[in-house]
């Protein structure tokens, strides 16, 4: 087997163990999630209910974390072998299967998990009563992700299915081609998943502008934190998710420096999914677990109201402000 096989079937194996992991850790919030809800309805605290109301979009953004995951897998070389399933398909399926990856993960997914997050921030600067508009904000929050990315996963469509016609030939293959044909030891041909760098280059603008919406918006909130401890754990926050997703899309477009198969190609798409993926793992802590957790840990309500547990108040704090992102 050559070295480069080996290669890029030990980053597929520890992609596959990464996911494995994510998608446990995922499940384990949702379930911590409804286990929380059935809590608070169970013991009637109602002021613990406040930090509740946002359950949905939670689960909801770990399902989108789960789904970018799930694709990053279905990418895999390692997927391509003679034993596994997606082998016995033809190389028209595999290069459909590379196709439907772009436009799920580069067109949809990252869109959503970012939008979600910089939704949430901009909702909390709103200083409003939500206690008539908590009905609506599952819906306002989907409709808002949904409407904003919309423009993403057009253009995305667009270039994976019309790339080479919009091009007419002009442009080298890998600005608009999805997969890497490719023919094995025991003359069976493979496709390889690789990024259009239209795609790239595209997604990479989106990014640039969310990332410079973010910063504004964190500007704005951390100029209105008074609390030291809850100021660095909102910079912290927003510094990898402007960081990170930037960082992905710079290490796909260079990607296109080396051949699909090869060591830098390999290396170069396996960092872009551990970047990303850290930042999602991240972000699920931050916004799905430690709230719920650190809810929990409360007696009762009447910590809050008493001023019990004076350790907690930074965090209750972060919990109030997370919350009312969600409350738009």
């Amino acid at each position: 087997m050559p070295l480069t096989r080996l290669i890029a079937d030990a980053f597929g194996v520890v992609t596959v163990c990464l996911v494995s992991l994510f998608v446990l850790l995922g499940l384990f919030c949702i379930l911590y999630s409804v286990y929380f809800r059935y809590r608070i309805k169970r013991q009637g605290y109602s002021q613990l209910r406040f930090f509740n109301k946002p359950w949905i979009i939670r689960i909801t953004f770990v399902v989108f974390t789960i789904w970018w995951g799930l694709g990053e897998v279905l990418r895999l070389s390692l997927l391509r072998h003679q034993e596994s399933s997606v082998h016995a398909l033809d190389i028209q399926w595999q290069q459909a299967i590379c196709k439907f990856y772009i436009i799920s993960n580069l067109g949809f997914t990252e869109p959503c998990l970012f939008l979600t997050i910089l939704f949430l921030l901009h909702a909390s600067l709103k200083q409003r009563d939500f206690g008539a508009s908590c009905q609506r904000f599952n819906g306002k929050t989907y409709l808002y992700v949904l409407l904003y990315c919309l423009p993403m996963f057009a253009l995305q469509l667009t270039i994976v299915f019309a790339g080479e016609k919009i091009t007419n030939g002009k442009m080298p293959p890998y600005f608009t081609s999805t997969s890497f044909r490719s023919v094995t030891d025991d003359q069976i041909d493979n496709a390889v998943c690789t990024y259009p760098l239209l795609s790239t280059i595209l997604h990479g603008l989106y990014t640039t502008l969310l990332s410079l919406c973010l910063l504004w918006l964190g500007r704005q909130m951390l100029s209105s934190v008074i609390n030291k401890g809850l100021r660095k754990r909102v910079f912290f926050l927003i510094s990898c998710v402007s960081v990170f997703f930037p960082l992905r899309v710079l290490l796909l477009g260079l990607s296109v420096l080396s051949s699909p198969g090869r060591f830098l190609f390999e290396a170069l798409v396996f960092a872009a999914f551990l970047v990303l993926l850290s930042c999602a793992g991240l972000a699920i802590c931050m916004l799905v677990y430690c709230p719920v957790a650190d809810s929990l840990a409360l007696k009762g309500p009447h910590d809050m109201e008493t001023g019990r547990n004076p350790l907690r108040t930074t965090t209750m704090q972060f919990l109030l402000l997370v919350t009312r992102a969600f409350l738009r």
